[in-house]
């Protein structure tokens, strides 16, 4: 059996500097800002996967960014799920290949329901372990739930990425756990990879916390937020970068994205690569 650095390897065909594009979906039927009908959401996000594909990017993921505020998933209605795997089944369709991911926030199953059922990679789980305050009240760990969900559902081939001190919350209560720590805690859990991220979206992880939790755990770390073609250099060497607001318009997440931008970060990832510049654990 691979272990999850090679699992990673296989996917993604390589072992680091994998460049995650991110699809944020547009306000959903239910939410406060929906206001576009689903057709022209679904097309708007093939737009985007097709453009990230045409641009070299190595995987793709799909995120309801826009459904804000959001909602713990006991309190979110089935029209969430039901239109994430309409839209997701069509990414599906026009990318077969590229490796494609989904986060629900702030739902795990849900996310792990819509990958298995429109033949997903991966999700993005925030909360897996331990507890945090978000803007959507207490967080508390899943994976206990979550893994034995994937088991039950025969969806044991996605792989769950898992937030450690995510950003946009407090990490008060558990100010006596160090992200060290708190990254053995989800590769005991079961975790296939950790994302370690800055204090806000668009906000740079500090390169400190990435070594740190490489030095700790043995499965793969991704950064998770504020990767940029001016610092994109600093963090190749871990497995993943999710690269969300720095593709878009202006460097704000709800933008569209501007390829022009994603085609020079892809440049300069690539002279990187060829040049042997990105640095495997």
């Amino acid at each position: 059996m691979m272990n999850s650095l090679q699992s990673f390897s296989k996917l993604f065909g390589r072992s680091n500097g994998v460049i995650l594009g991110m699809v944020h979906v547009q306000a959903l039927p239910g939410t406060p800002r929906h206001c576009m009908p689903m057709p022209d959401i679904i097309k708007k996000a093939c737009q985007e996967a097709a453009g990230y594909q045409s641009a070299g990017v190595d995987g793709i993921m799909l995120e309801n960014m826009h459904d804000i505020p959001y909602l713990h998933s006991h309190a979110m209605g089935p029209e969430v799920t039901a239109a994430m795997t309409a839209i997701a089944s069509q990414v599906r369709r026009i990318c077969p290949t590229i490796p494609c991911g989904m986060q629900v926030l702030t739902a795990q199953k849900e996310a792990l329901a819509v990958a298995m059922a429109t033949g997903l990679d991966f999700i993005r789980a925030e909360g897996f372990v331990f507890s945090h305050i978000g803007d959507e009240g207490l967080i508390n760990s899943c994976a206990g739930e979550l893994l034995r969900y994937r088991r039950n559902i025969g969806a044991a081939n996605i792989k769950i990425f898992t937030d450690i001190k995510k950003k946009h919350s407090s990490h008060a209560i558990t100010a006596d756990v160090s992200i060290e720590e708190t990254a053995e805690a989800a590769e005991f859990f079961g975790s296939d990879g950790v994302i370690v991220t800055g204090t806000a979206t668009g906000q740079p992880a500090k390169v400190e916390d990435l070594q740190d939790v490489q030095g700790a755990v043995n499965i793969p770390v991704l950064i998770g937020s504020g990767v940029n073609t001016d610092n994109v250099d600093r963090y190749l060497g871990a497995s993943a970068l999710i690269v969300g607001s720095h593709f878009k318009h202006g460097g704000q997440w709800l933008n569209d994205v501007d390829f022009g931008k994603v085609d020079d970060f892809m440049t300069k990832v690539n002279t990187f690569r060829q040049s042997g510049n990105s640095v495997s654990r």
